[in-house]
C-alpha cells in the first residue's frame, strides 16, 4: 500500500501524487463501485485534496483507491436548493476562495453569503477576490465595489479586488495564497480561471466566452484539478457553479454561520431566538438601526426557510 494526495478528477479516473524517495509519479486510480465513507452520503466518495491509499497498480497502470485518510477539513454543497445530492468540493483546504464579479455578469450577495456560511460551518477560512475590477469605470461601480469590499471585510473576510486581465491586485492575491492549498471557487463567468492562468504563468487552461443574452458563464472547467503555485501552495481548480446549496444546517445552527448575527444574538431576550418575529431580539432591532446588512439578513432568511420550518412573512419585522 502506498499514500498519496488526489491532485485530479477526470469523472472516471482519480490522478494520484505519490512522493517516493527520489521521484513524484502521478498514478490514475479507481474505487470501487461500492466504495464510501463511512456517515457521509455524496456524489463523489473521493475529492481532491483527499490523502488516500492506494493499492499497487495493475498491468494497465492503474491502481485502486482503498482508503481515504481522515480529512482535516472538506467543503460541501448541494448541487440545487432542491437537490438533495450532496458534492464535496475539495477536501484538507487552508483557505476557500470565491472569486465574484460585479459586472459581466453579477454574483449576488446571497450567492457570496451562502459560500461563506458553509465555509464557517466546515471551519474553512474564507476570502474574497473580486475580479474584473478594469470593467468598473463609473464611479458609481467603484463605490459598489468599495462598500462590498468593506462589508465582508467588516466580518473578517478578507477581499480583494482583481483584475486578471491588467494584472490589478494579482500581487497582493499571490501574497495571500502563498505556502496554502486554496479552493478556488465562483459562478461560471467570473473569471477564475483567467485568474488562476495569470497566477500559474504556462498553464493556459481554457476560458470560456460570456453569453451576451444572459450576461452569464459557460463552464470551461469539467472537473477538479490542483495547481501547484510557484511560490509555494496550491490552488484547487473547481468547475464553476451556479448555485451554492447549503447542507445539513440545524434551524438553529444557521446563525452561527453568520459571525455578526452570532454576536449579537447574545443579547437577545430568547436563547432559541429565530431573529425573525421575537420580541426582544438584538437581531432585528440591530436590522432596524441599520447595523447589520440587510442584504446578510435577508440570505440568513433564505437558508433558514431551508430547514423546513422558516419564519412566515407575515411573521418578519418590517425593516
Amino acid at each position: 500500500m502506498t499514500d498519496g494526495i488526489v491532485i485530479r478528477n477526470t469523472g472516471s479516473l482519480y490522478i494520484v501524487r505519490v512522493c517516493g524517495a527520489d521521484v513524484v509519479s502521478e498514478v490514475p486510480c479507481k474505487v470501487k463501485g461500492n466504495f464510501r465513507i463511512k456517515g457521509l452520503r455524496t456524489t463523489n466518495p473521493v475529492a481532491v485534496g483527499d490523502c488516500v491509499r492506494i493499492a499497487e497498480p495493475g498491468p494497465d497502470g492503474v491502481a485502486f483507491i482503498t482508503e481515504v485518510l481522515p480529512r482535516r477539513n472538506y467543503i460541501i454543497r448541494r448541487s440545487t436548493n432542491l437537490s438533495k445530492a450532496t458534492h464535496i468540493i475539495a477536501a484538507n483546504i487552508d483557505c476557500a476562495l470565491l472569486v465574484v464579479s460585479l459586472a459581466h455578469p453579477t454574483t449576488s450577495l446571497t450567492f457570496i453569503d451562502r459560500f461563506l456560511a458553509t465555509a464557517e460551518a466546515y471551519s474553512v477560512p474564507a476570502m474574497l477576490a473580486i475580479n474584473k475590477i478594469d470593467l468598473l469605470g463609473e464611479p458609481e461601480d467603484m463605490e459598489l465595489l468599495e462598500a462590498v469590499k468593506a462589508l465582508y471585510e467588516s466580518l473578517g473576510y478578507p477581499s480583494i479586488g482583481v483584475s486578471a486581465r491588467t494584472g490589478e491586485g494579482l500581487d497582493a492575491l499571490r501574497e495571500a495564497l502563498c505556502g496554502k492549498t486554496t479552493l478556488f471557487s465562483g459562478n461560471s463567468g467570473v473569471g477564475k480561471t483567467s485568474l488562476i492562468n495569470a497566477l500559474v504563468p504556462g498553464l493556459d487552461l481554457r476560458t470560456g466566452q460570456i453569453s451576451e443574452a444572459h450576461d452569464t458563464g459557460m463552464h470551461t472547467t469539467t472537473f477538479s484539478e490542483m495547481f501547484d503555485l510557484p511560490g509555494g501552495g496550491a490552488i484547487i481548480d473547481t468547475p464553476g457553479i451556479r448555485g451554492f446549496g447549503t447542507v445539513e444546517f440545524g434551524r438553529e445552527e444557521v446563525g452561527h454561520y453568520f459571525p455578526e448575527i452570532f454576536r449579537l444574538s447574545t443579547d437577545c431576550r430568547f436563547g432559541n431566538c429565530t431573529h425573525t418575529h421575537e420580541p426582544g431580539c438584538a437581531v432585528l432591532d440591530a436590522l432596524a438601526e441599520h447595523r447589520i446588512a440587510e442584504s446578510r439578513y435577508n440570505s440568513y432568511l433564505s437558508i433558514l426557510e431551508e430547514t423546513g420550518d422558516g419564519a412566515s412573512d407575515k411573521y418578519r419585522k418590517p425593516y
